[in-house]
Order: C-alpha cells, then sequence, then structure tokens
C-alpha cells in the first residue's frame, strides 16, 4: 500500500511538471520564422508578444540530444524565473538563451525576433568558426600542430615577399590566432585599401595587407582586435583542396548538421572569417558542443584534442577592464584561438569559463568544471551576460 502511494504521488508530480512545462512553454505567435522572414533576415521578423520558454526541449533530429531541466541538471525554478526576467527586459534584450547540461539540452528559450529556426548574425563569434575551420585542416593533415608556429606568408605561395613590409615573416599561425600578427595600418591605409577591396581577390588581399603595413617587430606584436582572422582563411585556403567554402561547408558544417545558415563571402572572394555570418541558437550549441567534447563529435574526431586546448586555454591575458559582457563577478580575462576566457564568481566559488563573442549579444559559453554549454543571442550590447552568468545561471546547476 505505501509502495502504491508512493509511485501514484510520483506520477502526479510527473504530470503535473509536464502540464507546468507546457504552459510555461506557450506562445502567441508562432515560434518558428516564416518563408518569407528567413528570406529577408533578421531585421525582417516581427517580435514576439510573449516569450517561449521550454523546459523539456524537444528532439528536432538534429544531432543535439535533449533532456528535462530538473532531471537532467539544472534547478528549474530558478531557471524560469531568469526567463521570465529576461521577457520582461529587465536584464537587456535578448533573442534567446539556451542551456545544455552535460551534453543534453535541457532549457531552451526566445524572445524579441529569436525563433527557433531563424540563423542569427554573429558579429565576431564567427573568429571561433574560423578557428575551428583551421583545427579541421590539422586533423586531416593539410597542416601539422607543429605549423602552428610557422610564418603565414610560408602557406601563402601566390605571395611576392620581396615586397612585404619588414617583419611579415614574424607573422606565425600562432600569433595570427591570437590577434598579435603586428599588422598596423594608418586610418588613411585602412581607408585606401577598403576603395579597392573588390579588386584585391584571393592572396592578392594579403599581399596588400603586408605591404602596407608599418614594419612588424616584437614591440607591434601584441594583442589589437583586428582582421587577423582573415590571415588563417587565407592559409586554410592554401593548404585544403578546393575552396575554403567548400572545405567549411564539407568537413564541418554538414558534419555538424548545420543547414540552415549564411555564411557571406569577402570582397576577396573568401569566406568570412571574422563576422557576417549567421547561425541558428541550436547550431551554435553544436559550436560549444564540439569544443567541451574535446573536438569530439557523436563519435567522430572532427579537430584535434591539442588544437581544442590550446584554442580554449589563454594564451594571453587582456586584463580586466572592459570586459564584454562583464561585472562584479567576472575577472582575470584571456585570450585563447579566438575564444574569451574569463573566471565568474559565484558564492564563494570561480569557475574558469571559455566564450566565443559576438558584438550585439552573440555567446558561446563553457562552464567545463559544471558540464555546461550556454548559447545566447541578442541584438543589444549592453547585456552583461557574463554576469548574469555569474549571477543567476552558475547558481542553478552548483
Amino acid at each position: 500500500m505505501i509502495k502504491q502511494k508512493i509511485v501514484t504521488s510520483l506520477v502526479v508530480t510527473l504530470l503535473m511538471g509536464s502540464f507546468s512545462q507546457l504552459t510555461m512553454a506557450k506562445c502567441t505567435q508562432p515560434i518558428e520564422a516564416t518563408q518569407a522572414e528567413l528570406e529577408g533576415g533578421y531585421r525582417d521578423v516581427t517580435e514576439l508578444k510573449s516569450a517561449f520558454i521550454d523546459t523539456a526541449p524537444k528532439r528536432k533530429n538534429d544531432g543535439l540530444a535533449v533532456g528535462v531541466a530538473g532531471i537532467d541538471g539544472g534547478n528549474r525554478a530558478l531557471l524560469i524565473k531568469l526567463a521570465q526576467e529576461i521577457e520582461n527586459n529587465m536584464h537587456g534584450q535578448f533573442d534567446s538563451l539556451l542551456i545544455a547540461h552535460k551534453g543534453k539540452l535541457v532549457f531552451e528559450s526566445y524572445y524579441s525576433r529569436g525563433r527557433i529556426n531563424l540563423p542569427h548574425y554573429q558579429a565576431s563569434a564567427t573568429k571561433v568558426y574560423t578557428s575551428m575551420a583551421l583545427g579541421r585542416a590539422i586533423q586531416l593533415g593539410y597542416l601539422s600542430m607543429a605549423d602552428l608556429d610557422k610564418p603565414v606568408v610560408s602557406f601563402l605561395k601566390g605571395l611576392d615577399t620581396s615586397k612585404l613590409t619588414t617583419g611579415s615573416d614574424k607573422i606565425t599561425l600562432n600569433l595570427a590566432l591570437t590577434m598579435r600578427s603586428g599588422i598596423r595600418l594608418s586610418d588613411e591605409q585602412k581607408k585606401g585599401l577598403q576603395q579597392i577591396s573588390e579588386q584585391l581577390k584571393g592572396q592578392q588581399h594579403a599581399q596588400a595587407l603586408l605591404e602596407r603595413s608599418a614594419p612588424i617587430s616584437a614591440q607591434t606584436q601584441t594583442f589589437k582586435y583586428q582582421d587577423d582572422p582573415m590571415l588563417i582563411m587565407h592559409v586554410i585556403d592554401a593548404v585544403v583542396p578546393g575552396s575554403a567554402e567548400a572545405f567549411i561547408k564539407q568537413e564541418l558544417l554538414d558534419k555538424l548538421g548545420i543547414k540552415q545558415y549564411r555564411w557571406q563571402t569577402a570582397d576577396n572572394g573568401l569566406p568570412e572569417a571574422g563576422w557576417r555570418v549567421n547561425m541558428t541558437s541550436r547550431d551554435m550549441l553544436k559550436w560549444g558542443t564540439l569544443a567541451s567534447n574535446k573536438g569530439m563529435w557523436q563519435g567522430e574526431r572532427l579537430i584535434p584534442q591539442g588544437y581544442i586546448a590550446k584554442a580554449i586555454s589563454p594564451q594571453l591575458y587582456t586584463g580586466d577592464e572592459d570586459i564584454f559582457g562583464g561585472g562584479k563577478d567576472v575577472s582575470k580575462q584571456g585570450y585563447g584561438y579566438y575564444w574569451w576566457n574569463a573566471e565568474l564568481q559565484s558564492g564563494e566559488k570561480r569557475f574558469y569559463s571559455v566564450s566565443a563573442q559576438g558584438g550585439g549579444g552573440q555567446y558561446i559559453i563553457l562552464v567545463e568544471e559544471l558540464g555546461l554549454v550556454v548559447v545566447v543571442t541578442a541584438n543589444r550590447r549592453e547585456n552583461s551576460t557574463l554576469q548574469l552568468m555569474a549571477e543567476r545561471v552558475l547558481p542553478a546547476f552548483m
């Protein structure tokens, strides 16, 4: 009799939980963008009148494992409260918040112009995808880990090295991956290059860049947030069979099951390396999962574990001033291979975090100690996303 009562109580609890999840997932507009909205892009999507909040995300046959918040991890009540606050614009304006715990998507929410099938603009989060593409080239043997310490120009056979600025051969892949190429252009030179950018196809772009730069030395090879990722894209295009565009599609996007995306082409004819890519929030989660799994995806090694370790580790520290998305509990900002690093304090504990970051508020955040991969998209720069992680998301999983 006691056993029967326990079972009955459990069934009632599960049914009530399921009902609550369904009510929390209510949305007055379709959570999927229409075909017209997909063709028009983000700015053509109407804003949701109410948020879509799901603590038991649906399996979509997209390669992502799903779970239930509260059962597969996380304090469901805390997550729902945070989502309601986001819906009421108490933390800035967000488009989506997705949380995976130990490999399972357990929380999925959309706001404003966020839609489950709408590729969201990425800005500088794109840089991480470029870094991962280089890692894929290494995994397939087109480059080696030792090549990371070799000069970028040694892979670009179309350059006339006699015309390059002094020190061009000091730019290694490692330095270009950490924004330390040392390339320095005056504002006038940048403007001049922009005016002729459509004429500079392929390696002509790299040639023009390295001809015009001031001499490169140890003094100039300090962290400077600029277009170094395009040097990496030049190398990818030079070493892989076919084109960089085809390589990225076949060897990464197709492997990850990413179909609904936009990856624009730069004036030089190569895929954009630092911005102008659109990905759905669920597909962003795949990139984070790939990194969290040390380069493995569904049993297949896509990227060397050693490369991932370098990519998400701080290769340098950039200081605690002007941390993008930061706050009082975010410190020790560093930089890997286009991945940002920061320490998040939650209560008395400190957690190491890694994040892809894009201006306007796109994040892929990894907190390995808690088994978390968190995706955020937003349409405003002022969101303190990392601070929100420290204050509200981490406590739900501690």
